[in-house]
């Protein structure tokens, strides 16, 4: 513990206003100078709640609580005396007197002054800017009341601003149930960070979310109706946009009526003038960081980043250390709506006779451009879509990489070369840009500090510990690190098994082990033995093991002994878990080919049970809503009819979308329907690392979006193309094609070598999509091995399909016909017939959706699920 000093006139003060990100960072760069031992330190905090992670706000509505965004260790605050004052902002400085009035009424001497007031929202000065309905979006209390109001009182909301927020703000309101519209005066969402062609493909990105974007126009009124309440905007192309909620997100300005009343200089257009130690230029005994503070490059640092190392710059000052702070780098790396947008380094393209390397793949919602001298140094560049590169790219940027500027930002399988990895980079490359962390910093830390897990890399470097998107490769950092050093690096699964997902897959098969319990005791390292394992190895190996089951023995039913144990809650009961308790219901439809009376048995069975139904992207009917005791008596009709699991909640085959193929479409050159329920029957059932997808295109037109499926067949006048390692999800990557004009009987051949080839050398939930880039050799290898057998190992690898092809089972039918099985579907084990109070409904557009009035801070769904068998 650290000692404090006791307050006495002799103690010397620092009083910190304002306690958010960067406030937090300067106390804890006073305490690591050990500035807290030797000064009281006082923080004026305005919010009602300590410093949070205001970068990763919008994850309240995805269920993260006020208490997970929480960025203060009150131990940390104790251990070092600070006093904080919460909901206690400073309202008045004397400066001669060096005294801070807080609004309470109690006055504080101080000896330094930081003021890290942070920003506001800026609102427009439109007429109808304060009628009930508008928000602003900056607080924590801001997304409760736009939480609130949109439960009770509105269907469709507007963003005014398609910046980071904007955006933000409209994938939360879209998250709440509502019709979501952006409004942005630029002519394209994000102009800070983007260039047109980034901006075009966001735009389709967004647009095929559901949420409607209106740029170039600006808001000229908020419409109010006779109550005061908001019932639309007029735009300044004369259109009206109807909406009952308008959410104002067109920016940010600093916070400095604080210094401004107490007579220090703020710039032109706002911000308290610093010099290069942070200090104030009026005032030597007054500091200004984050967001309020006016550089001495003339520039108001919106970013987290810069904040950091202004918070460091001024306690190194204050602790009489050498330090400055002369400008930040503005590169950006962000997930918007689940879409990665980066920019970095020069990203328009300013400098003199630059040239552009651009990717663009408008299908697929990717943009890519690199910035480039005349002498090949890497100025800048935009990713949208796909930032997978942007650590490395970043780290190159000012000087030549190694390698053609094309190989950086064409996608895999398209021709370029080898990527770069992080061990190409030069010492002095930036890894972690929010804390300013460096490539040397980061090798110091496992040779010089003996740190050998990213964790602890983590905690003594700080990098990945903010935004979190340099953590794959902080890994990849520390592994090659610690080989270098000749240490042997622990590849095992988990700490259980020393193996890889791979070693153990190749044990199980040997040895024909038919139990996690027998694996663990066997082969699992000497201090797990005999015991339960942990929640990384039971669901692997019970994955390994139903994929396996048919060829080692093994029961293929996952509800089968000791199987039921390994599974998580989806598997456990059969179906997808949704947040407010209740389960969905997704029968398999082969090919997306559905006879009338089936349709007819789906439209019954919703009615009855007052189901929600929704038609996926994938060719199947949802139905949503279902309680877990319902769910037998619902698939008993199902399984009547004809239908069967359609695997929705497992890893494995979810489904193979097709067209309607040349039976009905005029440019069809194939069945596709046929060959997507041929597929479909033939690999329903098998459980894989992850999910698997696939899909079957009749002609070259791709209308079944075959390439972004983890296996696809795209149809040509000579037979069939197979494309593998797509994935169309937060990650895109177009699939590679592994051979073409197949008949149908090498398509199947080459399709059952390739995924049991993927199941047996994948590691835990991985796609193939990255299996296929991890995997060494990439795809040439795969091709080698599937297509050439250059292992040997073809026969194999069809034996074991076919093995699983002649023993699938049904798990619903097996289920409904057990009375055993049965016995698990209750909502409380000590009252079977009880339902779940939690499962509620509210009616919506003649449908229903989850009510979830139990729900408030600091509770999410899976907390109100407490004490059900599910838990």
């Amino acid at each position: 513990m650290t000692a404090t000093p006791e307050a006495t006139e002799a103690t010397p003060t620092i009083v910190l206003v304002g306690h958010g990100m960067v406030g937090q960072r300067f106390l804890e760069a006073l305490a690591a100078r050990g500035l807290t031992a030797t000064h009281r330190v006082v923080v004026l905090c305005e919010e009602p709640r300590p410093a949070y992670d205001r970068v990763a706000l919008t994850s309240y509505f995805s269920g993260k609580t006020p208490e997970d965004l929480s960025m203060t260790d009150m131990e940390f605050i104790e251990t070092h005396g600070i006093e904080l004052y919460v909901g206690d902002p400073a309202t008045a400085v004397d400066r001669e007197a060096r005294k801070v009035t807080a609004r309470s009424g109690e006055v504080f001497d101080y000896d330094v002054l930081v003021l890290a007031t942070g920003s506001y929202p800026f609102v427009p000065p439109v007429p109808g800017k304060d009628a009930e309905g508008c928000f602003v979006y900056r607080t924590i209390e801001d997304l409760l009341a736009i939480e609130e109001y949109a439960k009770s009182k509105a269907t469709v909301g507007a963003v005014v601003g398609g910046g980071l927020l904007g955006l933000e703000a409209a994938g939360a309101l879209k998250g709440l149930g509502l019709t979501s519209h952006i409004v942005e005066f630029a002519p394209r969402l994000m102009p800070v960070q983007v260039d047109e062609g980034g901006g075009a493909a966001l735009l389709r990105t967004i647009e095929e979310m559901g949420l409607t974007v209106h740029t170039g126009v600006g808001t000229q009124e908020i419409l109010v109706d006779a109550e005061g309440a908001v019932t639309g905007m007029k735009l300044s192309d004369g259109s009206e946009l109807a909406a009952d909620m308008v959410v104002f997100s067109a920016g940010v300005r600093p916070r400095d009526q604080l210094a401004r009343d107490c007579g220090l200089t703020v710039g032109e257009r706002g911000g308290i003038t610093v010099d290069e130690q942070c200090r104030t230029v009026a005032d030597p005994h007054v500091f200004a960081i984050g967001e309020c503070a006016l550089a001495s490059d003339g520039r108001v640092y919106g970013l987290v980043a810069p904040g950091y190392e202004q918070a460091e710059t001024a306690a190194a000052t204050i602790a009489a250390d050498e330090a400055s702070f002369t400008g930040a780098d503005l590169s950006t790396k962000l997930k918007l709506l689940g879409v990665d947008v980066a920019s970095f380094g020069d990203a328009h393209g300013t400098a003199e006779d630059c040239l552009d390397v651009v990717y663009s793949d408008s299908r697929a919602g990717l943009y890519k451009k690199l910035v480039i001298g005349r002498d090949g140094t890497l100025l800048g560049g935009i990713l949208v879509g796909d930032a997978e590169a942007y650590g490395t790219l970043k780290a190159f940027t000012g000087s030549v990489p190694p390698v053609s500027p094309e190989s950086l930002v064409l996608p895999a399988g398209a021709g370029a070369p080898a990527q770069l990895g992080p061990a190409a980079l030069p010492d002095d490359a930036i890894i972690c840009s929010c804390n300013n962390v460096r490539k040397g910093t980061i090798r110091d830390a496992v040779t010089e500090h003996k740190c050998t897990t990213v964790p602890e890399v983590k905690k003594c470097t700080k990098a990945g510990t903010t935004c979190g998107s340099c953590v794959k490769v902080l890994g990849q950092l520390v592994t090659a690190e610690l080989e270098a050093s000749g240490v042997e690096v622990d590849k095992g699964l988990c700490g259980c098994f020393a193996q890889t997902r791979e070693e153990l897959y190749e044990i199980v098969l040997a040895l024909r082990i038919t139990t996690y319990q027998d694996l663990l005791d066997r082969h699992g390292r000497e201090e797990a033995r005999g015991g339960d394992g942990c929640e990384v190895c039971k669901p692997t190996v019970g994955s390994i093991i139903a994929s396996l089951a048919p060829t080692i023995g093994a029961s293929g039913y996952v509800l089968d002994g000791e199987q039921a144990a390994l599974q998580d809650t989806n598997d456990h009961f059969l179906a997808n878990l949704q947040k407010n308790g209740s389960y969905s219901v997704v029968p398999r439809i082969p090919g997306g080919e559905i006879a009338p009376e089936k349709l007819i048995v789906i439209g019954e069975i919703a009615r009855d049970f007052g189901l929600y139904t929704k038609i996926t992207g994938g060719q199947r009917i949802d139905m949503f809503g279902a309680r877990v005791e319902q769910l037998p008596v619902i698939w008993a009709r199902l399984v009547d009819a004809g239908f069967e699991s359609g695997h929705a909640y497992g890893k494995a085959l979810r489904t193979v979308k097709s067209c309607v193929g040349q039976t009905w479409c005029r440019y069809g050159v194939q069945d596709s329907v046929r060959m997507a329920i041929d597929l479909e029957l033939r690999y329903r059932g098998l459980r894989s690392p992850h999910k698997l997808k696939s899909a079957v295109s009749g002609c070259q037109r791709e209308c079944a979006e075959a390439q972004s499926k983890d296996f696809g067949v795209i149809a040509t006048a000579n037979g069939w193309n197979l494309y593998v390692g797509g994935n169309g999800g937060a990650t895109p990557r177009h699939a590679d094609l592994l051979a073409q004009d197949l008949s149908d009987a090498e398509l199947v051949r080459l399709i059952d070598r390739f995924l049991m080839f993927y199941i047996r050398t994948a590691d835990r939930l991985e796609r193939t999509s990255t299996w296929l880039e991890r995997i060494p050799g990439g795809l040439d290898h795969v091709k080698d091995v599937v297509v050439h057998d250059s292992l040997g190992i073809c026969d194999e690898l069809e034996q074991l399909m076919q093995a699983h092809v002649a023993h699938y089972r049904d798990e619903w039918a097996e289920t409904i016909n057990d009375p055993e099985k049965l016995a698990r579907f209750v909502s409380f084990v000590n009252a079977p017939d009880t339902p779940d109070p939690v499962v509620a409904f509210v009616p919506e557009r003649d449908q229903m959706k989850p009510d979830l009035p139990l729900l408030s801070i600091g509770m999410r769904p899976a907390d109100v699920l407490e004490g059900s068998a599910q838990r």
